[in-house]
């Protein structure tokens, strides 16, 4: 799959901040969309591509430490870095341990906001491809009857093909048809992978 540029967020209330960093990412040929509020970014859409938060402390409305809460348990979270004027170690903590990417003190080196962000993007294009293959394995599994879905939840228990028998009351050949369709509609080239998969799946 052919993928479009990175974007960049940004939110911060200075628009001076806002200019220069938008600059610095243009420079590396990176896209930045700037926001002087958390809530013009929610406002705004945010399209299907790799992407990352830069996001200050201190805002009008509702603050980056709070948000970076609340943006962590959506739906569709970005990886974030926090800037700060008025960070301290406490501070550090608190963003690091919610999942920030980096915290950075202002005034930092453009090098390593650059780093951060380079990092952060990395985060997400793994997010994104474990995201696309766990769909994937969902489609598969969709495509495996009742009978078969039940044999492979005994398996991933170590149950032997005797024992799934005697529990859902069929044939061993048929215990062992249904494991070897479910193996071949997910996929799976043995039953170490079988139960992997299974194990992505909740299964």
């Amino acid at each position: 799959m052919n993928e479009t540029k990175p974007i960049v967020f940004v939110i911060d209330d200075d628009p001076s901040i806002r200019e220069a960093l938008d600059s610095l990412l243009r420079s590396v040929g990176l896209e930045a969309r700037c926001f002087g509020s958390v809530k013009e970014f929610v406002a705004a859409p945010r399209p299907d591509v790799p992407s990352c938060l830069v996001l200050d402390v201190r805002l009008p409305g509702k603050g980056g430490m709070d948000f970076q809460k609340e943006f962590a348990l959506s739906e569709t979270p970005l990886p974030v870095i926090i800037m700060t004027g008025h960070g301290d170690i406490a501070m550090s903590v608190q963003a690091m341990k919610t999942g920030a990417v980096d915290f950075l003190p202002k005034p930092f080196r453009e090098q390593d906001l650059l780093d951060a962000i380079e990092a952060a993007l990395e985060k997400d294009r793994a997010r994104r491809a474990e995201a696309r293959e766990l769909a994937m394995l969902r489609e598969r599994l969709a495509t495996l009857n009742e009978g078969e879905r039940r044999v492979v939840a005994q398996v991933v228990q170590g149950r032997l093909n005797k024992q799934i028998a005697g529990e859902l009351g069929v044939s061993e050949i048929t215990v062992k048809v249904r494991r070897s369709r479910a193996m071949r509609k997910l996929h799976a080239g043995s039953l170490a992978e079988l139960i992997k998969i299974a194990g992505r799946l909740g299964i």
